[in-house]
């Protein structure tokens, strides 16, 4: 098997959070690029120094302002979007009381929406395949 490496800049290390609450998945809907408009997970880039955890806590206040705790790790994915590279690790994450988010940082909106309603939105590139591949929604 020949593979060629076509693209070999460096990803830039990035996080993710899965926090379901009563079936519904969290989503914010991106006020930025990459994906200005789309829905996606909250997350964003890890910071010099900070673990993987630390920055799905830290990009999870600064987006819905909640306080959720690091759970475990879901997966990884890999994106490319113009002229950037971005190495996503996702990890399931809990919170005591859901019911004070709201959207700020980069977020312009937020919802827990249910399967029905994922569908039904326009998600980043992926992003649905990734929810159903690792089964954080039923196919």
């Amino acid at each position: 098997m020949n593979l060629e490496v076509t693209d070999r800049r460096m990803p830039e290390p990035c996080v993710g959070a899965v926090l379901v609450w009563n079936g519904a998945l969290l989503l914010i809907k991106r006020g930025q690029e990459p994906g200005i408009g789309q829905w996606s997970l909250p997350g964003g880039r890890l910071e010099p120094l900070e673990a993987w955890q630390e920055a799905v806590e830290r990009e999870v206040e600064e987006e819905t302002g909640l306080k959720v705790n690091c759970g475990e790790f879901v997966g990884w994915v890999e994106r490319s979007v113009t002229d950037h590279r971005y190495l996503i690790a996702d990890f399931f994450v809990t919170t005591d009381d859901p019911s004070g988010a709201t959207a700020g940082d980069d977020a312009e909106d937020l919802a827990f929406v249910d399967p029905e309603q994922i569908k039904r939105l326009e998600l980043t590139a992926g992003l649905k395949e990734f929810l159903f591949q690792h089964r954080v929604l039923a196919p």
